[in-house]
């Protein structure tokens, strides 16, 4: 019989994607691997779209509404376990004067080139903020295992 304790515990995280032309919003964190999009983790009994609204208002000061789901990733990180990230699309960002970084967690901020986006961050990363820039263009929602579409992903593990 399976119990609670032998079921899965993904760690739960939103992310916001901002558009300018063909530029993503990135900002530069503290901590941990630098260049990533604006959001967080989702707290207990938060949906991960509040969270993502929450963490744009804490990081950028921005009252940014998520309109819809891009990507949802699974992701296995070796010193963190699993994870599951939501990107949103948050639309356009024209008055970047209202932008105002929470400088506990962020110290730059800038607009990137969605082709440029490998140069800043970790290589899944950037294909997440890739396959949710081209989901934002084609009006889908795409569904991703460690940054890669499912059906791309060699499974070797299957049973």
């Amino acid at each position: 019989m399976t119990t609670a304790a032998d079921l899965a515990l993904a760690r739960l995280a939103a992310g916001a994607l901002f558009v300018r032309d063909e530029s993503v919003l990135l900002v530069h964190k503290t901590y941990g691997n630098g260049w990533d999009l604006p959001g967080g983790y989702v707290e207990p009994g938060e949906s991960p779209a509040a969270a993502c609204r929450r963490e744009v208002f804490e990081e950028l000061g921005i009252a940014a509404l998520p309109h819809r789901l891009l990507v949802t990733d699974w992701a296995v990180v070796p010193e963190e376990g699993d994870k599951v990230l939501y990107v949103f699309d948050c639309g356009r960002l024209d008055d970047t004067a209202a932008i105002v970084l929470q400088t506990t967690e962020l110290d730059d901020w800038r607009w990137v080139p969605v082709d440029a986006v490998h140069e800043l961050t970790i290589p899944r990363l950037a294909q997440r903020i890739r396959r949710a820039y081209t989901a934002w263009q084609a009006g889908l929602t795409v569904y991703l295992e460690q940054g890669v579409p499912a059906p791309e992903r060699r499974h070797t593990d299957d049973f």
